[in-house]
């Protein structure tokens, strides 16, 4: 009788190439080294947000117990916690830093968004010479149409969007946001786009915004075939390992 072949896992998770993924410490640590490089102040931050912490948890503990080593350990746990979020918002904003400027990297910004929005894959409307792009995403605010920058060409792109949905949603009243992604006035900088976008007032029930979702694939239309050989809509996703500063 052949026996059979049996897999055995080897202590620690490793990926299709067999290397070892790092442990999650590790992970913090990459983190954090890329993060300080990009932004000098984010020790300090941590620091000060660890020490403040002690600091008032020995205040309260010997007001409140006359001993200050419980409020050392309290102070110290919470002082850690702040520090991690302060270097989770930094490494956050460095990694929208590294891809400023690349091709989709709004839609790498829109894909982060956890929950309230439905994300397209691919680009919406694209300009074959200048490989401009739109994206869009529906949920219930209503649709938002996002341009990388302000150029004439993403402009027209957003009108052409404009006009499209409501060709589809003509006798609907579903607010329509066009956002411009970029620096200057009435656009919204890359990292702040997903908070932009989650602090939207809700005027949508969540029927409504599903019958929007779904009416809004009447204008998803081939691009392979629409654009010219050599322009892959699917390239227009950053590489999310230099998102992570890998």
């Amino acid at each position: 009788m052949a026996r059979k072949s049996e897999t055995t896992p080897e202590k620690g998770k490793k990926n299709a190439a067999g290397t070892k993924k790092p442990g999650r410490i590790k992970q913090i640590i990459e983190v954090y080294k890329y993060t300080q490089e990009v932004d000098r102040s984010t020790l300090p931050l941590m620091l000060v947000a660890i020490a403040a912490s002690i600091a008032v948890g020995v205040l309260l503990t010997m007001l409140i117990f006359s001993s200050p080593w419980y409020g050392i350990f309290m102070g110290l746990a919470i002082g850690v916690l702040i520090a991690m979020m302060i270097l989770a918002r930094k490494a956050e904003r460095a990694a929208f830093g590294r891809i400023k400027g690349q091709p989709g990297a709004a839609l790498a910004a829109m894909q982060s968004i956890r929950r309230g929005w439905n994300v397209d894959d691919e680009p919406v409307q694209i300009d074959p010479r200048s490989q401009k792009m739109l994206f869009r995403a529906s949920g219930r605010a209503g649709i938002a149409v996002v341009a990388e920058d302000s150029s004439s060409i993403s402009m027209k792109l957003l009108e052409k969007e404009r006009r499209s949905i409501r060709r589809v949603l003509q006798h609907e009243n579903v607010p329509v946001h066009q956002i411009v992604v970029g620096d200057g006035d009435g656009e919204i900088p890359l990292h702040k786009l997903p908070t932009h976008m989650q602090r939207m007032k809700k005027q949508l029930t969540k029927d409504e915004a599903a019958q929007v979702t779904k009416r809004l694939y009447a204008l998803r239309r081939s691009l392979r075939e629409s654009i010219p050989k050599g322009v892959d809509p699917m390239r227009a996703r950053p590489n999310r390992k230099a998102m992570r500063g890998r």
